[in-house]
């Protein structure tokens, strides 16, 4: 008979951010961290990366949805949901205000005891990302962000930190969020709250990303093998943003462009994977006659700390075509290459486009290419949620988006045999935005009463999708 249902052990989740969802940015010691001065965007409009912050300016991330006081009710909700594993990252500075510090925070790291015993007590695991966007402010203004080698060092006495902390509460760790977001080195927003970059006139930022990026991997290597001596069932991933980039048209060319822009983001798992630096990064750096620093004993530290498992988020896939009469967004990676929208799927509003196919051919090539367990640990549907006059939300959108990518896992899983510890849909309690920094772009299984300028009640409303997502753990995925 054949099976319907995913294994038994399959955890069933949802996923966070510490600094869009506590909110209490200095509360209890805590010390500022890079999203704390980051401004509210919009839809189409850009967050401001700010000097320290500034009085005339709203920084959403500083309430969000006050989880920090509020975890209690939330994780009831959670338990009524039933799922078996929530994801969130410890706020950096919450235990290291600063980041340099010999002696932790103790109320930051009580304040994570007591938030990993109440998901405990109700039957859910925590899973943590070590870095989730939140490095110490401090780091970035003293020591220019992790293109500097000290903060390896940071990195690895935090870790060390909270790991020994945690040893019997937590048992699945990720490194560094989306480390390969900030590839091609040139967003912003992306080089700021992946390493705490800000660049001055002239520099290479592209050169310079590079050297921050391996940085965070031998930080991430030490951290692992650290880790793993600290608790031996520890299980330690890696966290990737993967956004399968397909040829345009079936020009061999497209097909080479495909390949080498998917080179540069598997430049992250690779190492993360493998412990080795990929020949098509050093000849890459040949080429652009990049300085990359790193020793030998630097080299030995990626190969003594590969991760267990690849964790990683899936929410959209591109296009890239080096036909010379369709416009595009133009990149470097191959001659007259350009990325343009897939007019075979649809998109959100924000543009990102809807491809559940997408997500069963990723899981098969990430498989492939690492043969270790794989971890969607994000993936969801940012929507505008109107409540109708007697309360509700009915996001029956939200419902198809997620039924259709389950519907791929589930393929992948029963019909290629892939293997796939688990399922954590992104921002499980609406939470702010990271991209835009809006409330009201929403991907939340449980309504948060808050908009975009901050105002509301941050009263909790379980929507349409809550039911529909519990009856799918219930069953165990055959219901779906």
């Amino acid at each position: 008979m054949q099976q319907n249902s995913f294994p038994k052990k399959f955890l069933w989740g949802g996923a966070v951010a510490a600094h869009q969802i506590e909110g209490a940015y200095l509360e209890d010691g805590k010390g500022l961290s890079i999203a704390d001065v980051v401004t509210a965007g919009g839809n189409g409009i850009a967050r401001e990366i700010t000097e320290g912050v500034l009085p005339d300016r709203y920084y959403p991330n500083h309430e969000a949805i006050d989880f920090y006081h509020r975890y209690k009710e939330d994780i009831q909700l959670l338990k009524e949901l039933g799922i078996k594993v929530f994801r969130t990252s410890i706020a950096w500075s919450r235990i290291f205000p600063k980041g340099d510090e010999e002696q932790p925070n103790e109320a930051g790291l009580a304040y994570y005891d007591a938030l990993f015993d109440e998901l405990r007590a109700n039957g859910i695991e925590p899973i943590i990302t070590l870095s989730h966007f939140e490095i110490p402010y401090h780091l970035a203004e003293a020591y220019g962000g992790f293109r500097n080698k000290k903060l390896i060092d940071f990195f690895v006495h935090y870790a060390e930190t909270v790991m020994t902390r945690y040893k019997d509460k937590v048992k699945y760790w990720m490194t560094f969020n989306e480390i390969n977001n900030q590839a091609d080195g040139q967003h912003e927003l992306h080089t700021w709250t992946n390493s705490a970059l800000r660049f001055e006139e002239g520099e290479n930022k592209e050169e310079i990303t590079f050297q921050a990026g391996l940085n965070e991997l031998i930080a991430s290597a030490k951290a692992v093998k650290l880790g793993h001596e600290i608790n031996s069932d520890f299980q330690i991933g890696c966290m990737m943003a993967y956004v399968p980039v397909y040829p345009y048209t079936s020009r061999p060319e497209d097909l080479m462009a495909s390949l080498k822009v998917m080179q540069r983001r598997f430049f992250y798992s690779d190492i993360h994977a493998r412990g080795i630096l990929p020949g098509y990064v050093l000849k890459y750096w040949e080429k652009m006659e990049y300085q990359i620093d790193y020793s030998e004993d630097e080299l030995q530290a990626l190969k003594e700390g590969t991760v267990d498992y690849i964790g990683f988020s899936y929410y959209m896939s591109g296009t890239v075509t080096t036909v010379e009469e369709l416009q595009g967004y133009p990149i470097a990676d191959f001659p007259q290459a350009k990325m343009l929208n897939n007019p075979y799927v649809s998109a959100s509003d924000w543009g990102w486009q809807i491809d559940p196919v997408g997500l069963r051919y990723t899981l098969n090539l990430i498989y492939e290419r690492y043969n270790l367990p794989l971890f969607i640990v994000e993936n969801g549907f940012g929507a505008y949620d109107q409540l109708t006059k007697d309360g509700k939300i009915e996001d029956g959108y939200r419902i198809d988006y997620l039924r259709k990518h389950i519907q791929e896992m589930k393929a992948a899983v029963l019909e290629d045999g892939i293997e796939l510890l688990g399922y954590t849909p992104w921002g499980i309690i609406d939470i702010v935005s990271f991209g835009s920094g809006e409330m009201e772009k929403r991907y939340g299984m449980i309504y948060v009463d808050k908009d975009n300028q901050g105002n509301g009640s941050l009263k909790r409303l379980k929507k349409d999708s809550f039911n529909w997502y519990q009856q799918v753990i219930r069953s165990n995925g055959e219901t779906i």
